[in-house]
């Protein structure tokens, strides 16, 4: 277990879940992406994701990364789209495959690619499987996913189990940028029942009430993009990654009772 896999589930350990900042490098400059990054971390966040589904990548994604990575004092985490979302100036990357997808490249052949890369740049590998959850927004369409049903939970779970039997450290499960709203949390629920390793939910996030209720279905940790990355008052989003993770550690006391 590397360093920055070792600071997230020590992180999990002690408050029960682990909130995490997603900037997409290709939806605004890097000093705007700076600032969201710096805003999150006073707000609490646990760690700051880089990556989207369309765009994000070349000179770009370097330059964000290095402008965060001087900007905070946090783990900057690579979120990889391909095999070309790789920049060598972050900490660690998602080494993750797509369970449900029904194109080989996000299954196995993006990795291959992107392995040496990975090696050479001196990233931190962080083992995950990764599972599109309906509407499945920009990812599922870019990874062809075969979208998992919400009201059917025995799908989610599968692929959750198989994903940790194929070695995977962390499980995500996304239903998507601009999803309107969470998964159930009957689903939240029943994936992390099935599992022995950390579950991190993304998707649909947008209060503190939603993040609770989450943690409190038992996810690990969670994923925010959307509902910072659009508001330009940085002030207001450092409020409200405050708030997300204030009632994050409120449940995540009660999960860890």
């Amino acid at each position: 277990m590397g360093k920055v896999e070792n600071y997230l589930k020590n992180k999990i350990s002690t408050y029960g879940a682990i909130h995490l900042s997603l900037i997409d490098p290709f939806e605004q400059r890097p000093e705007d992406a700076t600032k969201i990054a710096y805003a999150a971390y006073e707000g609490g966040t646990d760690a700051i994701l880089v990556g989207g589904s369309v765009g994000a990548q070349g000179e770009i994604l370097d330059l964000t990364v290095k402008m965060i990575k001087e900007a905070v004092d946090l783990p900057v985490i690579l979120f990889p789209g391909n095999v070309g979302t790789i920049s060598q100036y972050a900490d660690a990357i998602y080494f993750m495959t797509m369970m449900n997808s029904r194109d080989p490249y996000f299954i196995m052949k993006a990795q291959i690619l992107g392995s040496l890369l990975v090696k050479r740049f001196n990233l931190e590998p962080i083992p995950v499987a990764y599972i599109i959850l309906e509407p499945g927004g920009a990812a599922g369409w870019v990874g062809d996913a075969n979208l998992v049903p919400r009201d059917d939970p025995e799908i989610a779970m599968a692929c959750a189990l198989a994903g940790e039997y194929l070695g995977a450290h962390f499980i995500i499960t996304d239903s998507g940028s601009g999803a309107p709203t969470p998964a159930p949390p009957s689903l939240i629920k029943a994936v992390k029942s099935i599992l022995s390793i950390p579950y991190i939910y993304a998707g649909g996030v947008r209060t503190a009430e939603q993040a609770e209720q989450i943690v409190l279905a038992g996810a690990d940790g969670i994923q925010v993009g959307t509902a910072i990355e659009h508001i330009e008052d940085v002030e207001k989003i450092r409020e409200k990654v405050e708030k997300m993770v204030k009632a994050m550690r409120k449940a995540g006391r009660e999960k860890i009772k």
